[in-house]
C-alpha cells in the first residue's frame, strides 16, 4: 500500500528534477551561444548555407500549407457569414487570421518538424559518432561552429518564410473568393483593408522571429545532448519536435496577451 502511494510521488519528483536540470542546461547553452557570437570567423562561413537550408528549402511546405489555409478560411468565412454579415468580410477574416495567427503558427509548427527535427538528427548523429568531441580536440568551439549559425539563420529566415506564407494565403483566399464565392476583387479588397493595421505585420514578424529562435535552439539543445547511439538520435529528434511545438503554442498565447 505504501509503495503504491510513494511510487507516483517519486516519479513526479524525478520528472520535476529532470525538467529543472534541462532548463539549467538550456540556459548554459544559451549563454554559451551569446558568448560565441564574437567568434565570427567560426560561424560566419556557414550562415549562408544554413539560411538556404532553413529558409529557402522550407518554402515549398510553408507555401503549400498557406495556400490551402487561405482556401479553407475563405470557404468557412463565407459559410459563417451567409445571410448575416456582408460577404466582403471574408477578406477581413482571411487577412487578419493569416497575418496574426495561422500564418506564423502553422508555419512554425510545420518547420519545427522539418527544420527542428533535421537539426536534432544532424547534431545528434555528430554527438554519438564523436564528431563533436573531434571539433573540441581541434580547438573548435562546437557552439560557435554548430549552434550559432543555425540559430541566427532561423531568426533571419523564419520571418521571410512567414511573410511569404501570409501573402500566399491571402492570395489563395482572394482567388477562392473570385472563383467559388462569386465575389469581386473590390469586395475582397474592401474587407481586407477594413481593419488592417501595420502593427499586424510587425506582430507576425515578432512571432516568427521567436518561433525561429525556438525551433533552432531546441533542435540544437536536444541534438548536442544525444546519448545512446541510433536509438538516442531518434529519441532526441522526437523530443525536439514535441518540445518546440509546445513552446511555440505557449509563446503564441503569451505574445498575444502581451502585444495585442
Amino acid at each position: 500500500m505504501r509503495a503504491s502511494v510513494v511510487a507516483p510521488i517519486q516519479g513526479l519528483g524525478s520528472a520535476v528534477l529532470s525538467a529543472v536540470a534541462s532548463v539549467g542546461t538550456a540556459g548554459h547553452l544559451g549563454v554559451g551561444a551569446l558568448r560565441a557570437l564574437r567568434k565570427g570567423d567560426m560561424w560566419g562561413p556557414h550562415i549562408l548555407a544554413q539560411m538556404a537550408r532553413i529558409g529557402v528549402h522550407s518554402l515549398p511546405i510553408a507555401l503549400f500549407i498557406a495556400t490551402f489555409t487561405g482556401i479553407v478560411l475563405a470557404l468557412q468565412a463565407s459559410y459563417t457569414f451567409t445571410g448575416a454579415i456582408p460577404l466582403y468580410f471574408v477578406g477581413t477574416l482571411v487577412g487578419k487570421t493569416m497575418v496574426l495567427e495561422l500564418g506564423p503558427v502553422l508555419t512554425g509548427l510545420a518547420l519545427s518538424g522539418r527544420v527542428g527535427a533535421n537539426i536534432a538528427a544532424e547534431l545528434g548523429t555528430m554527438r554519438v559518432t564523436e564528431q563533436v568531441d573531434a571539433l573540441e580536440t581541434l580547438a573548435y568551439d562546437p557552439i560557435a561552429y554548430l549552434v550559432v549559425p543555425r540559430v541566427l539563420a532561423g531568426a533571419i529566415m523564419f520571418p521571410m518564410v512567414v511573410l511569404m506564407a501570409n501573402a500566399v494565403g491571402i492570395v489563395a483566399g482572394w482567388l477562392t473568393s473570385l472563383w467559388l464565392l462569386d465575389m469581386s476583387s473590390p469586395e475582397f479588397l474592401k474587407g481586407l483593408r477594413l481593419f488592417f493595421r501595420s502593427w499586424d505585420v510587425w506582430f507576425s514578424v515578432i512571432k516568427s522571429v521567436t518561433f525561429g529562435l525556438t525551433v533552432t535552439s531546441v533542435g540544437c539543445f536536444f541534438g548536442l545532448h544525444t546519448t545512446g547511439g541510433a536509438e538516442g538520435v531518434g529519441r532526441s529528434t522526437t523530443h525536439s519536435v514535441v518540445a518546440s511545438s509546445m513552446i511555440i503554442l505557449v509563446l503564441d498565447a503569451f505574445l498575444a496577451a502581451v502585444l495585442l
